[in-house]
């Protein structure tokens, strides 16, 4: 029995990571998955989350298509953008990234807590993650998104029937999300790439 996870064209779990980096153009395909995710939560206040990643996605595809190999990585794109006036795609995935840790923070908590509700799981995540970054037009919009999340068995039953399942494959997408979040965090941070945004 097929599960959402069985349909996502790129898995996170597919996405290279060499020395040089994570590889930007299976990575991007693996976040279209994430937009589409949204698209299960049911509420078009999410709509804002999507045309955020949707945006900062073709930032980071316009950048890469300039030279395919010099920027085959995230980490390669941003060094080599660092020198000009504007940073275009190491903005956009800053912002992605930013995106990608909300969403992963909210989905771990559903995973590890089976009583809790989706929309107290985004709102929590919410508040640990993009809230510090937010004004408060982003703030509301955000805010109006969590109420309108669906209920949890809900959104469990739309990511496949066989609930074992979907928790296993779950589980491996989201752990491997996690952890190229977590090695772009370190590479933004260490290499100073965040400054200014």
């Amino acid at each position: 029995m097929s599960t959402y996870f069985d349909t996502l064209t790129t898995n996170y779990t597919q996405v290279p990571v060499t020395d040089d980096g994570i590889a930007t153009l299976p990575f991007t395909g693996a976040t279209d998955g994430v937009v589409k995710l949204f698209d299960l939560l049911g509420s078009i206040a999410f709509t804002i989350v999507q045309n955020d990643m949707n945006g900062n996605l073709k930032k980071i595809r316009d950048r890469y298509e300039l030279n395919t190999a010099a920027n085959s990585t995230l980490e390669k794109l941003v060094i080599n953008e660092k020198d000009e006036k504007k940073r275009v795609a190491t903005e956009g995935l800053l912002w992605l990234m930013r995106g990608l840790e909300f969403t992963s923070v909210a989905l771990r908590r559903l995973l590890d807590n089976p009583d809790e509700e989706v929309g107290a799981a985004f709102t929590k995540a919410y508040g640990d993650t993009l809230k510090k970054y937010h004004g408060l037009i982003a703030k509301g919009a955000f805010t109006v998104a969590m109420k309108a999340c669906p209920l949890r068995d809900d959104f469990f039953k739309k990511l496949g029937e066989d609930q074992e399942r979907v928790v296993e494959l779950f589980n491996i997408w989201l752990t491997a999300l996690e952890g190229l979040v977590a090695r772009l965090k370190t590479f933004y941070t260490s290499g100073g790439y965040d400054k200014g945004f």
